[in-house]
């Protein structure tokens, strides 16, 4: 039986496209060094103006959790910046395939993506699994460092400015800010009575010893871009 070969054409599109992930992935991983930098920055300066003026408990605190996360905990918030380690490219229904910088290249559409969730501080504190985080913001960079972001307040102008844009640390630092103001803008909201009313026994004797019946901000209601 004769041994099929990968035909010239394919090995050369195999060998771009496994090039340019790797591209996309370290500008990516270093983007995201920087953005554990401006963390930490924050962290250090929001410290400074609270330290007279909050209890100790809820000043804002960084930590590095690994290469791909980074926790920001702010108050009764923690914000989770996650890096994914996979490179994506768009949909075909995107508008960034309207853009003349990605018609002029389509190699330029793949992306890193660095998302930035919103839990509760308790929801970690007491080891509730079960408690709801909600992403509030998302950050594509691409291997030229052009970038757009999209989520709660941010830009309204998403992808037109993608192949203009590079990511920076001001950059990086407005986005992280315009995401800690959110949070700590989004409130917890009281349930429905309705999706509350009925509980297991498990879940009271959980209750008792940990305080760890499902909560989240929103939970019972939806999580729709006018929430504020």
């Amino acid at each position: 039986m004769t041994e099929e070969k990968i035909a010239p054409t394919q090995m050369e599109g195999l060998i771009a496209k496994t090039n340019l992930k790797q591209e996309v992935y370290r500008k990516t991983v270093a983007m995201f060094a920087v953005l554990k930098e401006v963390l930490r920055e924050l962290a250090d300066e929001y410290r400074e103006q609270l330290k007279d003026k909050v209890d100790e408990s809820i000043l804002p605190f960084f930590q590095e959790k690994g290469p791909f996360e980074a926790e920001f905990k702010l108050g009764g918030d923690v914000l989770i910046f996650s890096m994914h380690s996979n490179v994506f490219v768009f949909n075909r229904e995107h508008p960034i395939w309207k853009l003349e910088y990605i018609k002029a290249n389509p190699m330029n559409s793949y992306c890193g993506v660095f998302s930035i969730y919103n839990f509760l501080a308790d929801s970690f504190k007491y080891n509730r699994t079960q408690d709801l985080g909600y992403l509030i913001a998302r950050i594509f960079v691409n291997r030229e460092n052009h970038f757009f972001v999209e989520g709660k307040r941010q830009s309204n102008e998403v992808v037109k400015d993608f192949g203009i844009d590079e990511l920076t640390k001001e950059y990086l630092k407005d986005i992280i800010e315009t995401a800690v103001q959110y949070a700590i803008d989004f409130d917890l909201l009281v349930p429905p009575y309705d999706d509350v009313k009925i509980a297991t026994v498990e879940q009271m004797q959980v209750e008792i010893n940990h305080s760890r019946i499902q909560t989240g901000k929103r939970l019972g209601f939806k999580f729709n871009s006018d929430d504020i």
